[in-house]
Formats: C-alpha cells, sequence, structure tokens
C-alpha cells in the first residue's frame, strides 16, 4: 500500500514538474518575442525625430519710412512736411523743418550750408531745438561764437553716405573724421545716447536722423 502510495505521488510530482518546465518554456519564448518585437534603446534613438534647434529670436523689421514719435512735430504739408523735405537738399530741406532752426543757425554760423548741399550723399544726426537747449546758453552762445569748434560739433553729426534703418546701428566714421556708435534697431535708436525721435527721413541727398541731444566730440 505504502508502495503503491508513494509510486503515485511520485507520478504527481514528475507530471507537475513537466508542466512547470513546459510553462517556463512557453513564457520565455514569449518574453523572447515580445523583446524581439520592441526596438532596442539605440534603435528607438535612431528612429526618433532629430532635436528641433530653437528659434532664433527674430529682429525687429526695419522701418520702410519715417518713424518715431517726433515726426509729429513735422508739418503735414509744405517745403518743411516729410514730402517736401525730400524735394530738397539737406540743409535747405532742414531750413523747412520747425524742429531745426537752432541747427540751421548754427550751420549757417559755420558757413556748412554749401557743404552740406552740395554733397552727393550724407546721413545727418539733427539734433532738434529741444536738444539745443539742454546746453547752458551762455555755453551754446560760446560756442556759435568759435567757429572751429562749432565746425567740429556739427560734422561729428555727419556721415558719408546714406544709411537706411537697416545699415544705420554700428560705429560710423563722421566728416569732423572721429567715430559715433548708433545702437539699436527697427523703430529705436539712440546716437552716442541721443534718442532719434524722427528717423529715416529723406531729403534730395541725405538720411536725416533727428535726435534729442547734441554729440559733444571730444576736442
Amino acid at each position: 500500500m505504502n508502495t503503491k502510495l508513494r509510486t503515485r505521488t511520485m507520478g504527481i510530482a514528475a507530471l507537475a514538474l513537466t508542466a512547470s518546465m513546459s510553462l517556463a518554456a512557453c513564457g520565455s519564448e514569449s518574453d523572447s518575442d515580445t523583446a524581439a518585437d520592441e526596438p532596442t534603446t539605440s534603435e528607438s534613438t535612431s528612429e526618433a525625430p532629430a532635436e528641433e534647434s530653437m528659434e532664433s529670436e527674430s529682429a525687429e523689421p526695419a522701418a520702410s519710412g519715417p518713424f518715431g514719435p517726433g515726426c509729429a512735430g513735422v508739418p503735414t504739408e509744405g517745403e518743411g512736411s516729410v514730402e517736401g523735405m525730400a524735394d530738397d537738399p539737406v540743409a535747405t530741406a532742414a531750413s523747412n523743418n520747425p524742429l531745426l532752426k537752432t541747427l540751421v543757425a548754427a550751420v549757417t554760423e559755420a558757413d556748412l550750408v554749401d557743404t552740406l548741399n552740395s554733397a552727393e550723399a550724407l546721413t545727418v544726426f539733427a539734433p532738434t531745438d529741444d536738444a539745443f537747449a539742454k546746453i547752458p546758453k551762455k555755453d551754446l552762445n560760446a560756442l556759435l561764437a568759435d567757429k572751429e569748434a562749432l565746425t567740429t560739433v556739427l560734422t561729428h553729426h555727419v556721415v558719408a553716405g546714406q544709411l537706411s534703418p537697416e545699415d544705420v546701428a554700428g560705429e560710423h566714421e563722421t566728416l569732423a573724421g572721429d567715430m559715433i556708435t548708433v545702437e539699436g534697431e527697427g523703430e529705436e535708436f539712440t546716437a552716442e545716447g541721443a534718442a532719434v525721435v524722427c528717423g529715416n527721413v529723406s531729403t534730395a541727398n541725405a538720411t536725416v536722423y533727428v535726435i534729442d541731444s547734441v554729440m559733444m566730440p571730444q576736442m
């Protein structure tokens, strides 16, 4: 009886062991199939799209015409208007602009009218009357009385060639023989720290950037 029981027990154990091995084999095959179906890390990396590069911030678009808050002070009609100034050489055009009376008086005192009007192409950084008013009256009168110093100051505001808003930023040699630095983009520029209040104004032979301060050269 004990022998039969032992034999039966061993037979059941053998069947159980065989079944366990079969299940393990099936599980192994299933895992292998799953692993084969899944891409490896290197495959996933190669199939994944390349990392997109950061888009650089686009610069402000350059202005196509006159810009700036100071342009509101320019007449809308007549020779002093934007359209009227385009017909005359720069010194004559400035004389018709109500924002630039002191500048025109200074240019006349320095005998620079013909020089500016006859030039082929210029960029002029033109201080407004308010810009000159920032200079103490005593100092301004002394400057106007000193033709050599006045000429240096005025030509410090003039660059050869007509600089568009796309090209005006950077370092430029002036007619005084020194350098000025213009910074900014789009419709916001400064020239040696002076803000452009009405820029990209065309005359017959120049591009004018009206500024809110007088740029003083080292003398």
